[in-house]
């Protein structure tokens, strides 16, 4: 099982995820959404798209763009479509299964 961690809270809990330049993407429906609010931000990679981003609070405590996804990836980088990766201290825990 994969986590991802936060705060000393798991925000996420999926038994695979797609690994892509060494970052975790977990499946968006693994992500608990009590943690998560749309940020602004944006940025765009130019072989997989924009990405948008997500602020993560844990106990009152909140890591902005702590989260990101591309709601429309490029045809190259469709295995990552509907998932989140992590990053600014999100720790990344387990192996999958």
């Amino acid at each position: 099982m994969m986590r991802a961690i936060w705060n000393g809270t798991v925000i996420a809990e999926a038994p695979q995820t797609v690994e892509l330049e060494g970052n975790h993407y977990f499946p968006a429906d693994s992500l608990e959404r009590e943690y998560f609010t749309e940020s602004s931000h944006h940025t765009v990679c130019p072989w997989k798209g924009i990405a948008s981003y997500y602020t993560v609070t844990v106990d009152g405590k909140q890591n902005p763009d702590a989260a990101w996804y591309y709601p429309k990836p490029s045809p190259l980088a469709r295995k990552i479509e509907g998932h989140v990766a992590f990053w600014h201290g999100v720790e990344i825990e387990g192996s999958p299964e």
